[in-house]
């Protein structure tokens, strides 16, 4: 507190003042304790060990403490620090905001306040040194609420680190495989964060767009285990309106996949899509950016993972070309995968090809003297169509639409 009037106040006044706030430091921290329970009622602080209230000794403290100040002429009043960090702590730790923790304090430094007045007032110390005690301490409250945040704040982050380890716990064994009772198997421990157990989810896996990057805000709603070297998220009831927007919005900046809808018991199937479509992601075969729906990638993730079944099947579709110069077999596939796909004559396949009609008829001529009659089998045609599509999804040379 800067000396100004309150530094004109006789020193025999100063020690009256003390010595009668002092003497009744006691009664006025149960007076005020005992207006602090009756305003907030759900108010229960812990014990010492000698059995008194915490909160009593906390408010007899900073009463003496303050007190204490003015006697020992100090500039600014010191905060008993630690135990206005524990009350913090425990209004954390119980749930309570911190709105209502300062309500307490100002409620506690009002009726403080009122007693120092009248104690001011009986000691003849004059109305401008009470108010410049008054600021001294308000102040001092200033302190008491700045150590409670610091407190507070250390609640918050071990009560955060405990969810998140659980919540950690909950996805390993929602995805540790099927589960025939999935509210026997997982509703304890979604419990214990509040977590309402889905009918279905979508298990997505994220690619970290740097090692330090920052959690996505997806809220409480959607799980997220930041931990695993690839983030893992759970999304309950995907399909309902507005989710996937949700989602996508949230994970801006970062590129993974999300898989199927499925139902809570079978939520390893949706990862193990989801890690499907990441390694497609990592080996340059999907795009790299934002999330991809495993949905909308089916022919990828069912042809391309295939790759090595794929190039035997092509050994032996294909085998009519390898007696055919690689330019003319490019343009052979092409054109063999746009009759499939069109099921129509030369001017379809021209058209999808981008040549003439009559270079589109030579081709398929050729094509028929090549493969014969076996084109006529639709198995057969439907295993072209599964090699060439796979071919043309890993991106080898294409037709360029050049004339022969």
């Amino acid at each position: 507190m800067t000396r100004l009037v309150w530094g004109d106040v006789p020193p025999s006044k100063v020690d009256r003042f003390a010595a009668i706030v002092l003497s009744e430091s006691a009664d006025l921290a149960g007076e005020i304790l005992r207006a602090i329970r009756s305003e907030f009622p759900g108010q229960r602080p812990a014990k010492e060990e000698t059995g008194e209230p915490k909160s009593l000794v906390g408010i007899r403290r900073a009463i003496e403490g303050f007190v204490q100040q003015l006697l020992s002429g100090e500039a600014d009043p010191r905060v008993p620090d630690e135990i206005f960090r524990e009350f913090g702590r425990a209004e954390g730790l119980k749930g309570r905001s911190h709105d209502s923790l300062q309500a307490v304090y100002r409620l506690g430094v009002r009726l403080a306040w009122r007693r120092f007045a009248e104690v001011g007032q009986q000691v003849d110390i004059a109305a401008p040194a009470m108010y410049e005690l008054a600021e001294a301490g308000f102040k001092y409250l200033d302190g008491l609420v700045e150590e409670s945040v610091r407190g507070y704040a250390e609640a918050a982050a071990r009560q955060e680190g405990e969810r998140l380890r659980l919540q950690r716990r909950l996805i390993d064994r929602m995805l540790s495989g099927r589960h025939a009772d999935p509210a026997q198997a997982l509703g304890e421990r979604a419990a214990r964060i509040g977590w309402e157990l889905p009918a279905t989810v979508a298990v997505g896996v994220l690619i970290r767009p740097a090692r330090e990057a920052v959690a996505p805000a997806l809220g409480r709603g959607v799980l997220l285990d930041m931990e695993s070297e690839q983030p893992r998220v759970v999304v309950p009831d995907p399909d309902v309106a507005g989710r996937a927007d949700h989602v996508r919005r949230a994970t801006a900046g970062w590129s993974g996949a999300i898989g199927p809808t499925v139902p809570l018991a079978a939520a390893v199937e949706s990862l193990r899509w989801a890690e499907t479509a990441v390694r497609l992601i990592e080996d340059g075969l999907l795009l790299h950016g934002g999330l991809h729906h495993c949905t909308d990638r089916v022919e990828e993730l069912l042809l391309l993972p295939s790759r090595e079944l794929v190039d035997a099947a092509a050994a032996r579709c294909l085998t009519p070309l390898n007696d055919v110069a690689p330019a003319q077999a490019r343009r052979l596939a092409d054109t063999l995968l746009a009759w499939i796909e069109t099921s129509g004559g030369a001017p379809e396949v021209a058209h999808r090809l981008g040549v003439h009609p009559q270079t589109a008829r030579y081709r398929l001529r050729q094509i028929r003297e090549l493969w014969g009659d076996v084109l006529d089998d639709p198995d057969h045609r439907f295993e072209l169509l599964l090699v060439l599509r796979s071919r043309r999804l890993r991106g080898e040379p294409s037709d360029t639409g050049e004339q022969e």
